[in-house]
Protein backbone atom coordinates (compact mmCIF):
# COMPACT_ATOMS: atom_id res chain seq x y z
CA UNK A 1 0.00 0.00 0.00
CA UNK A 2 2.61 2.43 0.84
CA UNK A 3 4.56 1.45 -2.45
CA UNK A 4 1.33 2.45 -4.20
CA UNK A 5 1.49 5.75 -2.65
CA UNK A 6 4.57 6.47 -4.04
CA UNK A 7 6.88 6.19 -0.58
CA UNK A 8 9.96 6.45 -0.74
CA UNK A 9 10.82 4.20 2.28
CA UNK A 10 8.66 1.97 3.82
CA UNK A 11 9.75 0.78 7.14
CA UNK A 12 8.53 -2.53 8.80
CA UNK A 13 9.18 -4.38 12.00
CA UNK A 14 10.06 -7.76 11.67
CA UNK A 15 9.15 -9.15 15.22
CA UNK A 16 6.53 -7.92 17.71
CA UNK A 17 7.08 -9.32 21.71
CA UNK A 18 4.75 -10.15 24.22
CA UNK A 19 7.07 -9.57 27.35
CA UNK A 20 8.53 -5.88 27.98
CA UNK A 21 11.83 -7.87 27.27
CA UNK A 22 11.22 -9.23 24.14
CA UNK A 23 9.45 -5.69 23.09
CA UNK A 24 12.45 -4.16 23.62
CA UNK A 25 14.74 -6.74 22.06
CA UNK A 26 14.09 -5.26 18.18
CA UNK A 27 16.66 -3.58 16.60
CA UNK A 28 18.10 -2.29 13.40
CA UNK A 29 18.72 -5.33 12.18
CA UNK A 30 15.15 -6.08 12.52
CA UNK A 31 13.61 -3.85 11.01
CA UNK A 32 13.82 -3.85 6.50
CA UNK A 33 13.71 -0.97 4.29
CA UNK A 34 11.95 -1.14 0.75
CA UNK A 35 14.21 1.17 -0.90
CA UNK A 36 17.87 2.19 -1.19
CA UNK A 37 17.51 4.41 1.32
CA UNK A 38 19.49 3.21 4.62
CA UNK A 39 17.98 2.15 7.91
CA UNK A 40 17.85 5.16 10.50
CA UNK A 41 18.32 7.74 7.62
CA UNK A 42 14.70 9.29 7.34
CA UNK A 43 14.63 12.21 8.33
CA UNK A 44 10.69 12.51 9.29
CA UNK A 45 8.66 9.38 10.08
CA UNK A 46 4.71 9.37 10.14
CA UNK A 47 3.95 6.58 12.26
CA UNK A 48 0.32 5.84 11.65
CA UNK A 49 -1.01 2.29 13.58
CA UNK A 50 -0.29 3.18 16.85
CA UNK A 51 1.39 -0.59 17.76
CA UNK A 52 3.68 -0.37 19.37
CA UNK A 53 6.06 -2.03 17.07
CA UNK A 54 5.58 -0.22 14.69
CA UNK A 55 6.47 3.10 17.10
CA UNK A 56 9.79 0.75 18.12
CA UNK A 57 10.41 0.71 14.24
CA UNK A 58 9.61 4.40 13.50
CA UNK A 59 12.09 5.45 15.90
CA UNK A 60 14.72 3.39 15.15
CA UNK A 61 14.02 4.42 11.21
CA UNK A 62 14.29 8.22 11.89
CA UNK A 63 17.87 9.74 11.65
CA UNK A 64 19.87 11.27 14.16
CA UNK A 65 18.55 15.42 14.23
CA UNK A 66 15.02 13.78 12.81
CA UNK A 67 11.60 13.91 13.75
CA UNK A 68 8.86 10.94 14.78
CA UNK A 69 5.68 11.85 14.17
CA UNK A 70 2.82 9.83 16.49
CA UNK A 71 -0.45 9.86 14.36
CA UNK A 72 -1.66 6.48 15.38
CA UNK A 73 -3.47 5.76 18.28
CA UNK A 74 -2.47 2.79 20.40
CA UNK A 75 -2.58 1.53 23.94
CA UNK A 76 -1.96 4.46 26.54
CA UNK A 77 1.14 2.49 27.50
CA UNK A 78 4.12 1.50 25.61
CA UNK A 79 7.25 0.37 26.10
CA UNK A 80 9.85 2.84 23.90
CA UNK A 81 13.66 2.51 23.72
CA UNK A 82 13.75 5.96 24.62
CA UNK A 83 17.62 5.84 25.22
CA UNK A 84 18.10 5.18 21.15
CA UNK A 85 15.44 8.56 20.62
CA UNK A 86 17.71 10.61 23.25
CA UNK A 87 21.00 9.30 22.08
CA UNK A 88 20.37 10.31 18.50
CA UNK A 89 18.46 13.59 19.15
CA UNK A 90 14.59 11.99 17.86
CA UNK A 91 12.33 14.75 18.36
CA UNK A 92 9.00 12.40 19.20
CA UNK A 93 5.73 14.79 18.57
CA UNK A 94 2.26 13.38 19.09
CA UNK A 95 -0.73 14.63 16.85
CA UNK A 96 -4.08 14.06 17.47
CA UNK A 97 -6.46 15.94 15.03
CA UNK A 98 -9.42 14.31 13.64
CA UNK A 99 -11.48 17.88 13.77
CA UNK A 100 -12.60 18.49 10.15
CA UNK A 101 -11.37 15.59 8.25
CA UNK A 102 -13.92 13.19 7.45
CA UNK A 103 -15.07 15.16 4.71
CA UNK A 104 -11.64 14.78 3.14
CA UNK A 105 -11.45 11.02 4.23
CA UNK A 106 -14.63 10.26 3.21
CA UNK A 107 -13.44 11.46 -0.41
CA UNK A 108 -10.46 9.66 -0.18
CA UNK A 109 -11.82 6.19 0.61
CA UNK A 110 -14.53 6.44 -2.09
CA UNK A 111 -12.01 7.31 -4.38
CA UNK A 112 -13.25 11.05 -5.36
CA UNK A 113 -9.53 11.78 -5.13
CA UNK A 114 -6.70 9.86 -7.61
CA UNK A 115 -3.86 8.05 -5.98
CA UNK A 116 -4.67 6.48 -3.20
CA UNK A 117 -4.63 2.67 -2.64
CA UNK A 118 -7.27 0.13 -1.82
CA UNK A 119 -7.81 -0.25 1.80
CA UNK A 120 -9.13 -3.39 1.32
CA UNK A 121 -5.49 -4.21 1.79
CA UNK A 122 -5.70 -3.57 5.83
CA UNK A 123 -7.82 -6.45 6.40
CA UNK A 124 -6.05 -9.02 7.43
CA UNK A 125 -8.88 -11.28 9.48
CA UNK A 126 -12.76 -11.39 8.38
CA UNK A 127 -15.22 -13.24 11.09
CA UNK A 128 -18.84 -13.96 8.93
CA UNK A 129 -22.07 -13.02 10.88
CA UNK A 130 -22.99 -11.75 14.52
CA UNK A 131 -22.32 -15.32 16.24
CA UNK A 132 -18.60 -14.39 15.42
CA UNK A 133 -18.35 -11.14 16.78
CA UNK A 134 -16.77 -12.39 20.50
CA UNK A 135 -13.93 -14.12 18.41
CA UNK A 136 -13.44 -10.95 16.26
CA UNK A 137 -13.32 -8.51 18.93
CA UNK A 138 -10.75 -11.18 20.78
CA UNK A 139 -8.72 -11.42 17.63
CA UNK A 140 -9.11 -7.37 17.15
CA UNK A 141 -7.43 -6.86 20.43
CA UNK A 142 -4.50 -8.81 19.09
CA UNK A 143 -1.70 -7.67 17.88
CA UNK A 144 -0.93 -11.24 16.16
CA UNK A 145 -2.82 -14.18 15.72
CA UNK A 146 -1.75 -18.22 16.27
CA UNK A 147 -0.32 -18.50 13.00
CA UNK A 148 2.21 -16.07 13.48
CA UNK A 149 0.45 -13.45 11.06
CA UNK A 150 -0.41 -9.55 12.32
CA UNK A 151 -3.65 -8.50 13.11
CA UNK A 152 -4.32 -4.44 11.24
CA UNK A 153 -7.91 -4.90 10.77
CA UNK A 154 -10.98 -7.62 11.60
CA UNK A 155 -14.17 -6.91 9.95
CA UNK A 156 -17.38 -8.43 10.77
CA UNK A 157 -19.25 -9.60 7.45
CA UNK A 158 -22.93 -8.78 8.05
CA UNK A 159 -25.15 -11.98 6.75
CA UNK A 160 -27.24 -11.53 3.72
CA UNK A 161 -31.05 -10.99 3.55
CA UNK A 162 -31.64 -14.36 2.05
CA UNK A 163 -30.36 -16.09 4.65
CA UNK A 164 -32.11 -14.10 7.22
CA UNK A 165 -35.36 -15.11 5.77
CA UNK A 166 -34.14 -18.89 6.34
CA UNK A 167 -36.43 -20.61 9.00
Amino acid sequence: MARQAKARTVVVPMKCGQTTEEKLEIDVGQIKCSSDGAIGEADLVFECTGAESCVQAGNYATKPGGRLMLVGMGVPVQTLPISAAALGEVDICGVFRYANTYQDGVALVSGKKGGVPSLETLVTHRFRGLENATEAFRMAGRTMDDAGNSVIKVVIEMVGGEERDKP
